[in-house]
């Protein structure tokens, strides 16, 4: 644990001292978004482009991290045990990629069909069965739709240009068995 924590302290102080754009907390056992980051990173939030917690264990982002990142352009949230997002994520009018892979959802996650700028978006290995399509084909910049690995109905499958004007990535589809 104390470790983990070391990790982190220094993969926060080398994003504040070195005025980067990018925080990579990628594999470092956070079950939260530790509070005391808000603080030490206070003078640099509005820098930083790209933030990856991918491999965590976190079960929820909160409002005040999406407010207080909102200068975002890439999040990655992959490999954890997010099933939802604050409807705050709207407000990150330059995010362009998420990656919520192998995560828990079950619902497409609708806040991010009113993200402008969102170009890129993964949900691969999630339990998503259902999409709101005509939501996403009102998505002027999207332009890769990830869904591979989720037990999408047959409907999504019939989603195909020229209706949607991005790319949408599936699994194949199962063999139907023979009687």
């Amino acid at each position: 644990m104390g470790e983990a924590v070391a990790r982190v302290a220094r993969k926060v102080n080398d994003t504040v001292e070195n005025k980067t754009d990018s925080l990579d907390l990628a594999n470092c056992k956070l079950m939260t978004f530790p509070v005391g980051i808000y603080k030490a990173m206070r003078s640099v939030t509005e820098g930083i482009h790209r933030i990856s917690l991918a491999n965590n264990e976190l079960k929820s982002i909160t409002s005040r991290f999406v407010t207080t990142f909102s200068q975002l352009t890439e999040l990655n949230l992959a490999g954890n045990y997010l099933h939802r997002l604050p409807e705050e994520i709207t407000s990150l009018l330059h995010l362009r990629a998420i990656d919520l892979s192998r995560n828990r959802f079950r619902h497409f996650p609708e806040p991010l069909a009113t993200v402008p700028a969102l170009e890129t978006i993964d949900l691969e290995e999630n339990e998503i069965a259902e999409v709101p399509t005509d939501k996403l084909a009102s998505m002027a910049l999207l332009r890769s739709l990830n869904l591979r690995a989720n037990p999408v109905g047959p409907e999504v499958r019939l989603l195909v240009r020229p209706l949607v004007p991005f790319e949408l990535l599936l699994s194949p589809e199962d063999p139907i068995p023979k009687a």
